[in-house]
């Protein structure tokens, strides 16, 4: 089994066990979508010395969450599940990472991102229109595939740019995505 050396950071108990199922690792439950001043100091703690990955829900709290965390403490690590691989089995339940499959916990953390300011931003609104990602009937959806295709997670156009920068998505990612995503729709 797998081990990771950082600490990851859940929503619950339930996400918990789903990840110890997949990995060997130790986790910091936040249960809900709350941080306290005191977790926001543990979490700190938890980042210089082992470092930190934020493994939250698909969802709106799970960004809340995700953004309150990153904006307090620089560098840390982020793993995302796409909303469709954390649908519950059962017609009760939320969305969420206990309901994902170990081999997609697996993928998640194979792809982390860390957040890092750039010094000058690759990407601009631009290359947004341009790719058809803030404007028209499609731009939501393409957003969403966008996220899936580079393993940043959903966001609405203005978040979406942010994202590419600060995780430095390259040039060449972003246009093999959007040729992908062009490709996709044609055949579609």
């Amino acid at each position: 089994m797998k081990k990771i050396k950082e600490v990851i950071v859940v929503e619950g108990k339930d996400d918990t066990k789903q990840i110890q199922r997949a990995v060997d690792a130790d986790t910091f439950e936040t249960n809900g979508s709350a941080l306290s001043s005191s977790d926001i100091e543990q979490l700190k703690k938890l980042q210089k010395t082992r470092g930190l990955i934020i493994f939250t829900d698909p969802d709106f709290n799970g960004e809340r969450l995700r953004k309150m965390i990153s904006q307090t403490i620089p560098g840390v690590k982020h793993a995302f599940i796409r909303r469709d691989q954390g649908i519950p089995t059962e017609a009760h339940g939320s969305l969420g990472v206990e309901h994902a499959t170990q081999k997609t916990i697996l993928n998640a953390l194979d792809s982390l991102y860390t957040e890092e300011e750039a010094q000058e931003p690759i990407f601009d609104r631009r290359d947004m229109v341009d790719a058809d990602l803030v404007s028209g009937p499609a731009a939501r959806y393409r957003r969403e595939r966008l996220g899936q295709l580079l393993g940043i997670g959903y966001g609405n156009g203005k978040q979406m740019l942010k994202r590419l920068n600060v995780f430095r998505i390259t040039r060449d990612q972003f246009e093999r995505a959007v040729q992908q995503m062009n490709q996709e729709e044609q055949n579609g």
